[in-house]
C-alpha cells in the first residue's frame, strides 16, 4: 500500500497527471491466465497509484480506463470490464472516506442504467472535496469528445447564440468533458507502447510524457514516484525560449 511506502521530497509535482493503464492483459498472459485477471489486478494498482496522487499533493490524476475502441476486444472481456467498474464503484467509499473527488468523463449513453446511477451517485457524493480529483475516463477518445464539443457549439451557432467569430481554443476547451478540469501536464504511459493511443489529445497539446516497459499491474508505487520525480527534472517552455 501507498501508506506504507515513504513519501519523497519534490520540489515540484503536476497540477495534471494522465495516465494509460495499458498492460494488463499481457500480465494475465505471461502467467498463462485470462485476460480478465490482468485487469482484476490492474485495479490494485490504480487504486494505489490514486491514493499516492494525494499523498504528493497532485491535484488531478485522471485514468485512462475503457476506450471507445474497446468495445472491439471479445465480449467476454468486455463484459468482465464492465462487472469490474461495477464492482469498484461499489467499493469506492474507501476513496470518500480519504476525501479524493471522484469525476468521469467519456460517453455514458453505452453504459448500462445500472452503472451510469452509480457513477451519479460517486460524483455527488464526493463533489465538496478539494485536494485531489480523481478521473476516470469510461467509453472515452480523444477525438470523440472534441467531435462532441463542435457538435455542441454548432447548435449554439446555428440557434443564433454564438458566431463563428467568436469561436476560440477556449470556448472549444469549455464544450468538452474535461471543461472544469485544467490541462493535462503529465502523461504516464507503463506497457513499453510510445503513444497516446486517442487519450486527451486536446488537453495534452503541452504535455510532458513519461514511458516505461513495466506493465500496469507490475505499476508500483515506488515506480510513480520516480516518474512524478523525473517530472520535476524537465523544463517545460510552453513555445517560450
Amino acid at each position: 500500500m501507498a501508506k506504507d511506502i515513504a513519501v519523497p521530497e519534490l520540489d515540484t509535482v503536476p497540477v495534471h497527471v494522465g495516465v494509460i493503464m495499458d498492460g494488463n492483459g499481457r500480465w494475465a498472459k505471461k502467467r498463462g491466465l485470462p485476460r480478465k485477471f490482468g485487469h482484476r489486478e490492474g485495479v490494485k494498482t490504480f487504486r494505489a497509484i490514486t491514493r499516492r496522487a494525494k499523498q504528493l499533493g497532485i491535484k488531478y490524476i485522471t485514468f485512462y480506463a475503457f476506450s471507445t475502441e474497446n468495445w472491439k476486444r471479445p465480449k467476454d472481456e468486455v463484459d468482465s470490464i464492465m462487472a469490474l467498474f461495477e464492482k469498484n464503484l461499489d467499493e469506492v467509499k474507501d476513496f470518500i472516506d480519504e476525501e479524493i473527488r471522484v469525476r468521469f468523463i467519456g460517453d455514458r449513453t453505452a453504459l448500462s442504467e445500472t452503472l451510469r446511477e452509480k457513477m451519479r451517485n460517486t460524483e455527488e457524493s464526493s463533489k465538496h472535496f478539494t485536494d485531489t480529483t480523481m478521473i476516470l475516463a469510461i467509453n472515452y477518445g480523444g477525438q470523440d469528445e472534441i467531435c462532441n464539443a463542435v457538435k455542441r457549439i454548432s447548435e449554439k451557432v446555428k440557434n443564433g447564440e454564438v458566431d463563428t467569430s467568436e469561436i476560440t481554443t477556449e470556448m472549444i476547451t469549455e464544450h468538452l468533458y474535461t471543461e472544469d478540469i485544467p490541462p493535462v501536464d503529465y502523461i504516464i504511459r507503463p506497457s513499453g507502447e510510445m503513444r497516446l493511443s486517442n487519450f486527451m489529445i486536446w488537453q495534452a497539446a503541452y504535455a510532458e510524457y513519461y514511458f516505461t516497459n513495466i506493465l500496469w499491474p507490475d505499476f508500483s508505487v515506488a515506480d510513480f514516484d520516480k516518474a512524478i520525480k523525473e517530472y520535476g527534472d524537465r523544463s517545460r517552455r510552453f513555445g517560450g525560449v
